[in-house]
């Protein structure tokens, strides 16, 4: 069985690319075909074979993938695939445009519906990129990422929440299979939580982050607070934090557990598809205050492995702090929920399901 991923863009470091690494364990010998890839940012992917479309021989579109938006899908249709069985991709937008022919098996590892077209619209109405394109042109894209939604033969889902999405965007079913988080993130002697003293964000400085809110709740109650992560909200973050705030930047992992095992907890106040990071946290034994939507529900346990607040305002991240620190959370509880995502379990029930559906499309 060859197999080959399809991925949306090679040019960064995060949550995603942590799933795809993952992945590529399962079948280390499979290549990685992308839109485009930029080494610089990516140094990740260095020992893997990766194979960009046409559009990266310009050197400026490689971290500049929003302007390819109206011809990335047929960017991906010219990869050619005849070599392989099964064809996974992994994507949040277009790289499930692909083409494979009958006797092959296209499996989407749906990050969620392409987000700027349907779930997350809301979020992009406010960033001026988005609001160059005509309302035309953004309602023929969304038909076009329609009609390449049927290119799968199966889905695959990370979440219940982006299975839901599936089913109500693309009109598809899906089973949900769990990303992992890295065992390294796990910790046999978690530090009591007396000697904490920090709260901690791991985010990408983006708008829909909401990192601004726990920001200004935290300015509030001045209470210290570690910001790890860097995007383009870093700046004006960085201006509206009092001296109790601290940024540190991108950290390697190390450090990031460091981090992890020292903070009371973990602020997650934006809507995620699923979210690594409440369960890298928990997997330190450090619980997490998150937003009650999306895939927090999924990764906490209200009340026993952090708390869940209703609202993306002051008001309720500041009622949920206090309501937490009245809470004696057992650091043990975070860890075993966490160790239902590890990276073995996954790694069984994703190869599994490969197999499986493999197997049923060679003798259809």
């Amino acid at each position: 069985m060859k197999v080959a991923f399809i991925y949306d863009r090679i040019n960064k470091f995060g949550g995603a690319e942590r799933v795809l690494l993952s992945l590529h364990k399962l079948y280390p010998l499979a290549p990685i075909f992308t839109l485009v890839h930029e080494p610089k940012t990516s140094t990740w992917a260095k020992e893997i074979k990766i194979v960009p479309t046409f559009l990266n021989k310009c050197s400026f579109l490689r971290n500049r993938h929003e302007l390819l938006a109206p011809i990335a899908p047929m960017a991906f249709e010219s990869h050619d695939l005849s070599a392989y069985d099964v064809v996974i991709s992994i994507t949040s937008s277009d790289a499930k445009a692909v083409l494979t022919k009958p006797g092959q098996l296209h499996i989407c590892y749906c990050l969620t519906p392409t987000r700027y077209f349907w779930s997350g619209e809301n979020e992009y109405r406010g960033d001026w990129k988005y609001r160059l394109i005509p309302k035309t042109l953004r309602n023929y894209l969304k038909s076009i990422d329609l009609i390449i939604s049927n290119r799968p033969d199966h889905y695959l889902s990370i979440s219940n929440e982006v299975r839901n999405r599936v089913k109500k965007y693309y009109i598809r079913n899906s089973m949900v299979i769990y990303p992992p988080i890295e065992d390294k993130f796990y910790t046999k002697s978690p530090i009591s939580h007396d000697n904490r003293d920090y709260y901690l964000i791991v985010s990408r400085l983006v708008p829909y982050k909401r990192v601004d809110l726990a920001i200004k709740v935290m300015n509030r109650l001045n209470k210290p607070l570690i910001v790890v992560g860097t995007g383009s909200q870093s700046e004006y973050l960085k201006k509206i934090a009092g001296k109790n705030i601290n940024f540190t930047g991108a950290v390697d992992d190390s450090r990031l557990r460091q981090f992890y095992l020292h903070a009371k907890a973990v602020i997650f106040p934006q809507e995620e598809d699923f979210g690594l990071v409440p369960l890298e946290a928990q997997a330190s034994g450090t619980p997490v205050i998150g937003y009650k939507k999306g895939g927090a529900l999924e990764t906490v346990i209200h009340g026993k492995t952090g708390f869940l607040f209703d609202e993306q305002s002051e008001t309720s991240l500041a009622q949920a702090i206090d309501n937490f620190e009245k809470l004696k959370i057992d650091p043990q509880a975070c860890i075993a929920n966490a160790s239902k995502f590890t990276s073995k379990l996954f790694e069984e029930k994703f190869s599994e399901e490969v197999k499986t559906l493999w197997e049923n499309h060679r003798l259809s």
